[in-house]
This record gives C-alpha cells, sequence and structure tokens, in this order.
C-alpha cells in the first residue's frame, strides 16, 4: 500500500500539485482582482472551496467509484454510459459522440499542460535573477525536447523516481507555506465558505472571469479517475487525504499570509516563499516537479491512443513497447512527436505562463462536464439508482462545472481557442475514421460471399492442399476473405490447415484468457476463430493462437502463414460523408499501421494482398 501510494504521488498527482506554481499568481493577474486583504481571503476560500467539492468529493469520492472493471478515465466510463443505454439507440448515439469529444479535447489538455507547467517552473529565474529574462524561452524548450526525445527509451528507471521526487515537492510545498501561516494565522478565516461567497456577491463580474483562473487548481482532477488502473481506489484517496490536499492548502495558504504582508509579492508569491538560500533548490525541484507532471500527461496519451486504436476511433498507428515487464509501458512516436510540434508552437506562440493561463482551462472544464453527464447516465440506467437521487447527486455538480466552464469560455479569444482547435481537428479525425470504417465495412458486406457456402463450393472440386496453416484475417466474421480469394486464384492451393480469424475488441478495459476465443469447426480442416480484446488487452494474435491446443488445432510457428487484405480506399461522390472526409478517410486507411505490427503478427510469416473498394 505504501508503494502503491508513493507511485500515485508520481504520476496521478503531477499536474495537480504543480499548480500552486501559477494558480494563484494567474486570479489576480491583469487586475481583474486587485490584491487587498478581503480580495486575498475571498480568493483562498474559493480556492479552497473548489478543491474540496470537485476533488475531494466529486472525483476522490464519488467517480471512482465508477469504475470498469477496475479501470477508469473518460474511455471506460463512456464504456460505462453507452452499455446502461443500449436499449436507447438514439441516446446512445449521442452519448457516443459527446465521449468521442470528451476524449478528443484531452488532446488538448496534453498540449497546454506540459507547456504551462515547464513554463511555470522556469520563470522562477525572472524571480532570482530577472537580467536572464531572455533565457526563460529557450531553456523551456530545451528541457521540453530532453523530455520528449528520451521518450523512445521508456519511462521505467524515471518513473521510480517520481514519486519520491513528488513526495519532496509536497513536502516542500508544506516546508515553504508553514512559516508564512505561522508569521499571519488570520489567514486560515479563509476556511470559512462565507468568505468566498462574500467575495463573489461584492464583484459578481470580476469574481465570475476570476473563476476562469480558480480553476487552474483542479486541473489535475481528470488524471485521479484516469489513473484508477494502475493504482486502485484507496492509494489514490490515501495520497490525496493524506499527503496533497494539506501540502496544497498549506501552500495556498501560505501565499495568502504573505500576500496580506507584502500585496507586491503578487508578481510570483510561490517563487517569494523562499528563503534566499532555498531559491537555487526550489528552482531545480519545480522544474522536476513539472516534468514529472508533463510526463503524466505524455503517458496518458499514449495510452489514451492506443484504447482509441483499438475501440476503433483513430487508424493504427505504430506502438512500440518499452518495457518487457510492464505490458503498460508504451511508446507512440506519431503521438510523441505531434504533441511536441504543438507544445512548442503554444511556448512559443504565447511566450510566458500567464498569457497561457488563458489557453488552460477550456479543456479541461469541458472534460470534468462530460464525466458528471456521464456518471448520471451510469448511475441512473447501469446501476439502478433513482432519479431524484441520480439528479441531485450530479446535478450539483453539473451546475458547477457549468459555471466554470462558462467563465473559461470567455478566454476563447485570449487563447483557449488554441487546445479547442486541437480538440476539434482530433474530433473531425475520429469520426471521419469511424464513420469511414462504417462505410468500408458496409460496402465490402456488400460484395462479400458467405464463408460457409463458399468454402463448400470449393470442395466440390478441392484445389491442391499444401503442407502448414494459413491464417486468413477478417474483419467481418462468416465472410469470405479478400486474401483466400486472391490465394485461390493466383497460387490455386489451400493449406493444410485454414484458420479464419476476425479479432474483435470490446468496450471492457480487460478480457481474460478464459475468454478469449471462440471456436466453430467448417470442417475440411477450416475453422472459424474470433478473439475477444478489452481496449487494455494486448492484441497478440499469434500468442491468442496458442489457445487453440485446447481444441485439437496444432499450430506449428514456422509453418503458420497470416493471410492480410490491405484495401486501398477509393473516395467518390454518393450518399456517403462529404467528399473531402471521404479523401481524409482514404488517406488515414492508406497511412494506418500495417495490422502486422499492430497484431503482433511475425513479419517473415506474412502474405498482404490488396484489392480496391470504393465509397
Amino acid at each position: 500500500m505504501a508503494g502503491l501510494t508513493l507511485g500515485a504521488l508520481g504520476v496521478v498527482y503531477g499536474d495537480i500539485g504543480t499548480s500552486p506554481l501559477y494558480a494563484l499568481k494567474e486570479v489576480f493577474h491583469g487586475g481583474h482582482v486587485a490584491p487587498t486583504a478581503d480580495n486575498i481571503l475571498g480568493v483562498l476560500s474559493l480556492l479552497f472551496w473548489t478543491m474540496t467539492i470537485i476533488v475531494s468529493i466529486k472525483y476522490v469520492l464519488l467517480i471512482l467509484r465508477a469504475d470498469n472493471n477496475g479501470e477508469g478515465g473518460l474511455i471506460a466510463m463512456l464504456a460505462l454510459a453507452t452499455n446502461a443505454v443500449n436499449d436507447k439507440p438514439t441516446l446512445r448515439r449521442v452519448l457516443l459522440l459527446v465521449g468521442l469529444f470528451g476524449t478528443a479535447i484531452f488532446y488538448g489538455d496534453a498540449v497546454i499542460t506540459p507547456a504551462m507547467t515547464v513554463l511555470g517552473a522556469v520563470e522562477g529565474i525572472d524571480v532570482y535573477a530577472p537580467q536572464l529574462h531572455d533565457l526563460i524561452l529557450p531553456l523551456t524548450l530545451v528541457v521540453l525536447a530532453g523530455l520528449f526525445a528520451v521518450q523512445r527509451f521508456g519511462t521505467g528507471g524515471i518513473g521510480k523516481a517520481f514519486g519520491p521526487v513528488m513526495l519532496a515537492w509536497f513536502g516542500s510545498l508544506t516546508l515553504l507555506g508553514l512559516p508564512h501561516i505561522f508569521e499571519n494565522p488570520h489567514v486560515l478565516v479563509a476556511v470559512n465558505p462565507a468568505y468566498a461567497w462574500d467575495f463573489c456577491m461584492s464583484h459578481k463580474l470580476v469574481a465570475f472571469i476570476a473563476l476562469g483562473a480558480v480553476v487552474l487548481v483542479v486541473t489535475g482532477g481528470e488524471a485521479l479517475y484516469a489513473d484508477l488502473g494502475h493504482f486502485g481506489k484507496k492509494p489514490i484517496r490515501i495520497a490525496w487525504y493524506g499527503v496533497v490536499m494539506p501540502a496544497l492548502v498549506v501552500n495556498y495558504f501560505g501565499q495568502g499570509a504573505m500576500l496580506l504582508n507584502e500585496p507586491s509579492a503578487i508578481k510570483n508569491p510561490f517563487f517569494l516563499l523562499a528563503p534566499d538560500w532555498a531559491e537555487i533548490p526550489l528552482f531545480v525541484l519545480a522544474t522536476m516537479a513539472a516534468v514529472v507532471a508533463s510526463q503524466a500527461l505524455i503517458t496518458a496519451a499514449f495510452s489514451v491512443t492506443k484504447q482509441a486504436v483499438q475501440l476503433g476511433i483513430l487508424p493504427r498507428m505504430r506502438i512500440l513497447h518499452t518495457s518487457v515487464r510492464d505490458i503498460g509501458q508504451i511508446y507512440v512516436p506519431f503521438v510523441n512527436w505531434g504533441l511536441f510540434v504543438f507544445i512548442v508552437l503554444a511556448v512559443v506562440l504565447f511566450g510566458s505562463s500567464s498569457k497561457l493561463a488563458g489557453a488552460y482551462g477550456i479543456a479541461v472544464t469541458i472534460d470534468m462536464t462530460i464525466t458528471t453527464v456521464m456518471t448520471f447516465f451510469v448511475i441512473r440506467y447501469g446501476w439502478k439508482y433513482p432519479l431524484a437521487l441520480c439528479i441531485l447527486a450530479t446535478g450539483f455538480f453539473f451546475v458547477i462545472d457549468v459555471v466554470f466552464l462558462s467563465s473559461n469560455l470567455l478566454k476563447l479569444v485570449a487563447g483557449g481557442w488554441f487546445p479547442l482547435m486541437i480538440g476539434i481537428g482530433m474530433f473531425t479525425l475520429m469520426l471521419t475514421w469511424k464513420q469511414g470504417r462504417r462505410q468500408l465495412s458496409d460496402k465490402l458486406r456488400e460484395d462479400a460471399i458467405e464463408l460457409p457456402s463458399f468454402l463448400d463450393a470449393v470442395f466440390v472440386n478441392p484445389p491442391l492442399r499444401v503442407e502448414g496453416t494459413a491464417v486468413f484475417l477478417s474483419a467481418e466474421a462468416g465472410v469470405t476473405p479478400n486474401a483466400l480469394l486472391h490465394n485461390l486464384k493466383h497460387n490455386k492451393v489451400l493449406h493444410a490447415q485454414n484458420l479464419f480469424v476476425t479479432v474483435k475488441h470490446h468496450e471492457v478495459p480487460w478480457i481474460g484468457f478464459d475468454k478469449r476465443l471462440e471456436v466453430q469447426s467448417l470442417g475440411n480442416a477450416c475453422w472459424a476463430v474470433a478473439l475477444h480484446f478489452g481496449f487494455k488487452n494486448e492484441p497478440d494474435v499469434p500468442d491468442a493462437l496458442k489457445l487453440l491446443q485446447s481444441h485439437g488445432v496444432q499450430l506449428e510457428e514456422m509453418e503458420t502463414s497470416y493471410f492480410l487484405s490491405r484495401d486501398i480506399v477509393i473516395p467518390t461522390v454518393g450518399s456517403g460523408m462529404a467528399l473531402w472526409r471521404e479523401k481524409l478517410f482514404a488517406s488515414m486507411h492508406r497511412n494506418a499501421a500495417a495490422a502486422a505490427d499492430f497484431l503482433h503478427l511475425p513479419t517473415n510469416r506474412i502474405v498482404e494482398l490488396g484489392s480496391k473498394v470504393e465509397i
């Protein structure tokens, strides 16, 4: 439990744990909120109760209960919600679209968070050595370039240090805040929610605008839920209630106490908390913590991409495993360098954490709102809770989420457009891929020949049988694969054993070996095989086919050939998608990673046969 809790500190709480670097500063930034004593106490009260309601109660206490076979995150929640309304196809379709958009907007967050966090840490130079201000951007880009360059080596070794680094970080947050609280204990009255209420009532418009910055204290909330499968509920809860929240509260209140005595410290209250002798160590530790927070988002982006590919909402990509022991440690080159390009663009385009704060928050609040909506359908239709209780439980959080989202929408022009643009772009790709695959599947089904009847016709006058096993992979069960037709037409032979394999990915995280495959004999040493994988399972086809031995099918690795159909999509004007989307799908289909890589097929035993399909 201690090890898991330490691991949760390093992976789960990197994002939310580094928010003291910039959150309080951004609330007052730009002159929207004057740093008077009443305003400081009001803002601190808002920060405290925002963390308490959204993180402590909503996520840690309630949302963590909605696990999908132990897994969390928006994709797991989407699977739970859509399965709960299976008997309502229209509602299921709407929820699927909403969930897809939430997954797409996550990539916007995965760009903004590393940019904001690393830039916020490196800006400590401004406090200690203002003459080195011009080095902030180059140093930020160097740190980010180094971080993305080492991804291909895996994060196993670095990951072991994440927990201790973040434990040292949270300890430092506490030690930095306590002396200032002891110096001005009056700041603790901000725990009273009346101060937050008075602030909002006294400065209605200003307070509403300030909520766009207040939300920065909960930007890592979704990570709590997303990493549920890695650590479990108890370690995540112990880490939050026992270490993270106390450290964050002490640090924020320490910053507030300092500001009550010295309002001019608002230019960078976090770094000004530290005594002179601690300036350099704090700068180094802050940069390390920012790297940990960024790494958590990058790892999450790899994981979300892999799950999305297996659920058929993104095209196949080259996915490399960086550990022989931990199947969850993966590297996706396209995602890695795609994120890097957009993060560099964000850093150069905005130039400071204060300007980036304008882009921060929209993606997070959209995901928070979508999670609340999905939770309603899970507890109402999945868990069958009474309607009044469901409305009460989720309605309260929905109102809060919408208020924060509305405030963040005011930042659209100031930078909110950037993550939204990334999210809309990803959503377009996801929707195009999903609809394009359905169109392609429908077209192939139109022209398909039923497999059992085709085999019956073949064996009336059987071709020459050759030694070995042929594995024909097909997207549709019961349909004659194009690869078989091409093989018979050109080679005029049939192998001694023939397996017609369909790989099915399901909306559950894990499917055990006992439910991995279904086998149906088609006669004449031919079998139809369905392989079942969850979206967290590794779709290793050769490994799964070894289970056929218990069904009396013997496979010799060196005598097994894998036949694949690689269809060339030809876009046409018709009743399908818009022509530009069909062209986009054709390009995505053409450039998708080979199925052989994704399904772990041995490259020296593959036969690829292509055919043209008009959609």
